[in-house]
C-alpha cells in the first residue's frame, strides 16, 4: 500500500494498493494491445487526441496542482503552473509533431532512399516525485505523436500524482493501455525491463537508480534515456548586471525548495564582484519565506520528506566539518512540516567528496573565481554535467562559456528552465539521451531507412 504524507501537515493521504503480479500482467497486455492498434492511427489522430488532453489538464488544473502539494510540498501557485507547462508541452508536439516526423529524402549511388521515423512499441518511463506531472509529461506528450504507449512507475510519495495523469488522459479520450500507471515499488522495475513487450526505458532519478536500469536495460539490449543528477554552476562576470544576476539565482537556488536537478546549486562569481553579490544574494537570501505552501504568499514550501530534509541536513553537516562555512540558515524550522530555512555556505573546499554531490535543498555554495579560466575550470570540477547559467555581457565571454562548459545545456543571463520546444538533458554522470523538443520525440522511435 502507498500512503502519502503531506510533508507540510504530517498527515497521511489516502492510501492506493500497490499492483498485484497478475494485475501487472493485464496492464502488460493491455499496453502491447493497445500498441498494436495506436501505431496504424493517422497523425490527425495523434494530434486530436493531444489537443484535448491539453485542454483537459488546463481545465482540472487547481485540484491537479492540490495533489501534489499535498503530496511533495511545492507551493500551490508553483503547481499549477506546472500543470500549465504540461498542457502546453501537449499542444506543442500536438502543432509540430507531424512536421518533426515528415521523412528525409536522400540521393544514393544506387537510387532514391527515404527515412522514415516509426513508433516501437511499449516504453517505460521511471520518474520522481519533484515535479510529478511535468516529468512524466515531457515523456508522454512525444510518446503518443510517436505512436507508441507508455507505463509510468511513478515516485512511491507521488502516486496520486501518477493516478491522476492516468484518469485525465483516460478523461480526454484516450483508448485503453495507452497511458498507464503501474502503482509498484522499485524492485519490480527489473522484471518490467525484461519483458520482451517492454522496447525502452526511461527515467529521471538519482545516479544510483539511473546506474540500475541503465544495467537491466543493458542486459536485454534495450535503448535508455537517462536524466540524471546535477549540481549546477552560476557563474557570474564582472559585465553582468548584478542586481538581475542576483534576483535570478535566488529564484534558481529556491524554486521547488531547491529540489530540481537543474537549480543552480553552485553560484561561481568572479573576485572583482564577489564581495558585491554575496552581500546582496546572502540579504535576498534571508528573506526567503518557507512556509504554507497552499498560501500565495509563499516563496517556499516544505521538503518533499523529513527524510528529504535529514538526508539535506547531513551533507551539510559533511560540507561543514570538511571546511565550509555556514554563513546563515539551512536549517530544519521548528513546528510540523519538513520545513528548512534557505541557506548559503561559503569557503567550501572543491576537492572534499561532499561538495561534490548533488544538494538537494535550499542553499547554496557561494565560490570565488580569479578569472573566466578559473570559473570555467571550477565549473567542470564534477562529475556531473546537465545544466548551467552565465552572467555575462561580454560577447567573447560568451562564446567561451558556451563552448567549454561541459553541461548539456547553458542559460546565458538567464535562469535555466526547460522547454516544450528545445532538447532537455546532460552528459558526464548527468545521463544522456535528450527529451523534449523534435530530439525527445525521437529518441523512442525507428529510423527506418528505405531503398528504392
Amino acid at each position: 500500500m502507498f500512503t502519502s504524507i503531506n510533508p507540510a501537515t504530517g498527515e497521511a493521504g489516502t492510501p492506493i494498493p500497490e499492483l498485484t503480479a497478475d494485475q501487472i500482467e493485464q496492464r502488460l497486455a493491455c499496453a502491447a494491445a493497445a500498441y498494436a492498434a495506436w501505431r496504424l492511427t493517422s497523425y490527425d489522430e495523434r494530434t486530436a487526441l493531444l489537443e484535448r488532453i491539453a485542454e483537459a489538464f488546463e481545465a482540472d488544473k487547481r485540484r491537479l496542482a492540490e495533489i501534489a502539494t499535498r503530496e511533495m510540498g511545492k507551493t500551490l501557485k508553483s503547481a499549477i503552473a506546472e500543470v500549465e507547462k504540461c498542457a502546453a508541452a501537449f499542444r506543442h508536439y500536438a502543432q509540430q509533431g507531424p512536421a518533426m516526423l515528415a521523412p528525409a529524402t536522400f540521393d544514393t549511388a544506387s537510387g532514391p532512399a527515404k527515412a522514415r521515423w516509426l513508433p516501437m512499441g511499449p516504453v517505460l518511463a521511471v520518474m520522481p516525485w519533484n515535479f510529478p506531472y511535468w516529468q512524466v509529461i515531457r515523456f508522454v506528450a512525444p510518446t503518443i505523436m510517436a505512436g507508441n504507449v507508455g507505463l509510468l512507475k511513478h515516485a512511491s510519495i507521488t502516486q496520486g500524482c501518477g493516478a491522476a495523469i492516468e484518469a485525465t488522459i483516460i478523461a480526454a479520450g484516450a483508448p485503453a493501455g495507452l497511458f498507464q500507471n503501474l502503482a509498484i515499488r522499485s524492485d519490480k522495475v527489473d522484471a518490467l525491463i525484461a519483458d520482451p513487450r517492454i522496447v525502452a526505458v526511461t527515467l529521471t532519478g538519482s545516479e544510483g537508480a539511473g546506474i540500475k536500469v541503465a544495467e537491466a536495460a543493458g542486459r536485454q539490449l534495450k535503448k535508455v534515456v537517462l536524466e540524471l543528477g546535477g549540481s549546477d554552476p552560476f557563474i557570474v562576470m564582472p559585465s553582468a548586471d548584478l542586481d538581475k544576476a542576483v534576483e535570478q539565482a535566488v529564484k534558481a537556488r529556491t524554486q521547488n525548495t531547491g529540489q530540481s536537478c537543474i537549480c543552480a546549486k553552485r553560484m561561481i562569481v568572479h573576485a572583482d564582484v564577489y564581495d558585491a553579490f554575496l552581500d546582496r544574494f546572502s540579504a535576498a537570501m534571508r528573506a526567503v519565506k518557507a512556509g504554507d505552501p497552499m498560501a500565495a504568499d509563499t516563496d517556499m514550501g516544505p521538503l518533499s520528506s523529513e527524510e528529504q530534509r535529514q538526508t539535506t541536513l547531513d551533507q551539510l553537516d559533511a560540507i561543514q566539518r570538511a571546511g565550509g562555512r555556514l554563513l546563515f540558515g539551512g536549517e530544519a524550522l521548528p513546528g510540523k512540516g519538513a520545513y528548512m530555512s534557505a541557506g548559503v555556505l561559503v569557503d567550501v573546499p572543491i576537492d572534499d567528496p561532499a561538495a561534490q554531490e548533488e544538494l538537494f535543498g535550499p542553499v547554496a555554495m557561494v565560490f570565488r573565481a580569479a578569472d573566466i579560466d578559473a570559473a570555467i575550470a571550477l565549473a567542470n570540477d564534477i562529475p556531473f554535467g546537465l545544466g548551467s547559467s552565465v552572467w555575462t555581457n561580454d560577447p567573447a565571454e560568451r562564446e567561451r562559456f558556451e563552448r567549454d562548459i561541459e553541461a548539456g545545456m547553458t542559460a546565458v543571463n538567464a535562469m535555466l528552465a526547460s522547454s516544450p520546444e528545445a532538447p532537455f538533458g546532460g552528459i558526464k554522470r548527468s545521463g544522456h539521451g535528450r527529451e523534449l523538443g523534435p530530439y525527445g520525440l525521437h529518441e523512442f522511435m525507428n529510423l527506418k531507412t528505405v531503398f528504392g
